[in-house]
């Protein structure tokens, strides 16, 4: 797989970088600018070499055709705040917008196309259909550079056909995030601790059942914890519950013990009869929740005992907050394993923020970036990576 320096000269040369440029949205207003912020390195390395800079990105999930909800304008803005040049706005992705302003750049000026999910041919699953953006795409550049980590797991133009049209090349953030986490899985320094969380158990079993070969200890907490709760025989309430992954979570637990891996579950939880952030907040054992009432964190024995076992680590991976870290009243225990997390930092372990809500977390309850080794900019690629699965668009750049 090539770095930037394999493309060779790129003064004068239209470099198309497919970027994350995914931000949360209040109206026009960006909330988080973290992967806008992670974008950089690789747009200023490539400015500064000289090249013409033509970022790609998608933002939320437009059904194939121009959208104003979801223009990538405001972030084009921040881009240029951020870089502290201005950087041009394209109102199409490859009509005559985008034409005009790729011939209108300078050397080691930057433009960001509209958004590429405006076109149906980003997200086809049909390779004719999609090959024929990506030929627009390329048709647009000299070269490629793939920095967009959030989606390497999908197999869309952007991401993988362009590819396929261009000298290319990983960008810098790519490199960083696939250096992360092939430490994670190939080698890593022990004892490994895992923590798992979020709404559904469904969404983590691929990775669940890869873990168990690999980890030494699974922490699991969030939504996803009362269908294991269940599998030990314990009501769970009105708590979200899958009532289908039962037998699955059961065998999880059968095979942890068999093969020497520890899946610690929460010892008591933060209740509440309903889902608000004003709702009225009870902690009780964890195999004692009252009927009536719903699981909406971790508690704070939980907290403290998950803590203990993060930071007796040298590696850690973190996925999924262990509640409803939304509301103050039931972020307790998301903010006890970050806290913890930046421990095992100071002390040089590696801990990983594994994207997705687990980075909107730290950020939202005021942890720095820099208080954490890795925090992805992917969470879906993360996962799965970790599962073992192929990512379409980090096979393609193999030379």
């Amino acid at each position: 797989m090539s770095d930037l320096g394999s493309l060779g000269d790129l003064r004068g040369k239209r470099v198309l970088v497919r970027s994350d440029l995914n931000v949360p949205l209040d109206g026009s207003t960006i909330t988080d600018d973290g992967r806008i912020r992670a974008s950089l390195p690789t747009i200023r390395a490539l400015a500064d070499a000289g090249a013409r800079v033509v970022v790609v990105a998608h933002l939320g999930r437009p059904k194939g055709a121009p959208d104003p909800a979801y223009t990538l304008a405001p972030v084009a803005a921040r881009l240029g705040q951020l870089l502290g040049a201005d950087v041009a706005f394209a109102t199409d992705t490859v009509g005559d917008s985008a034409h005009s302003v790729v011939a209108g750049l300078a050397d080691g000026q930057v433009a960001v196309l509209e958004n590429v999910r405006f076109n149906a041919g980003e997200t086809s699953k049909d390779d004719v259909e999609r090959g024929v953006f990506a030929d627009q795409l390329a048709a647009l550049a000299d070269a490629f550079v793939s920095d967009g980590f959030g989606v390497v797991h999908r197999k869309q133009a952007s991401v993988y056909d362009v590819a396929q049209r261009l000298p290319h090349a990983m960008g810098g953030l790519v490199a960083a995030e696939i250096g992360v986490l092939r430490r994670l899985t190939e080698d890593p320094q022990r004892p490994y601790v895992v923590v798992l969380g979020g709404s559904k158990v469904s969404d983590k079993l691929a990775v669940i059942d890869n873990l168990l070969g690999k980890a030494d200890t699974l922490l699991v907490g969030g939504g996803m914890v009362f269908t294991f709760l269940a599998a030990q025989g314990h009501g769970v309430g009105t708590s979200l519950l899958e009532a289908d992954q039962i037998d699955t979570c059961r065998e999880y637990l059968a095979r942890a013990e068999a093969s020497g891996v520890r899946i610690v579950l929460p010892t008591d939880i933060v209740v509440a009869p309903a889902f608000k952030a004003d709702a009225p907040a009870t902690v009780v054992s964890a195999d004692a929740m009252p009927a009536d009432q719903m699981g909406l964190d971790i508690g704070p024995a939980s907290g403290a005992a998950f803590a203990t076992e993060i930071a007796a680590a040298a590696t850690v991976f973190w996925n999924g907050p262990m509640g409803v870290f939304e509301f103050e009243a039931f972020s307790g225990g998301t903010k006890a394993v970050a806290q913890a997390l930046t421990e095992v930092t100071k002390h040089g372990g590696l801990s990983v923020v594994g994207g997705g809500d687990s980075a909107a977390a730290v950020r939202k309850l005021g942890f720095a970036d820099d208080a954490f080794g890795h925090i992805s900019t992917g969470g879906g690629a993360s996962l799965e990576y970790l599962e073992g699965k192929p990512l379409p668009g980090i096979d393609v750049l193999a030379d």
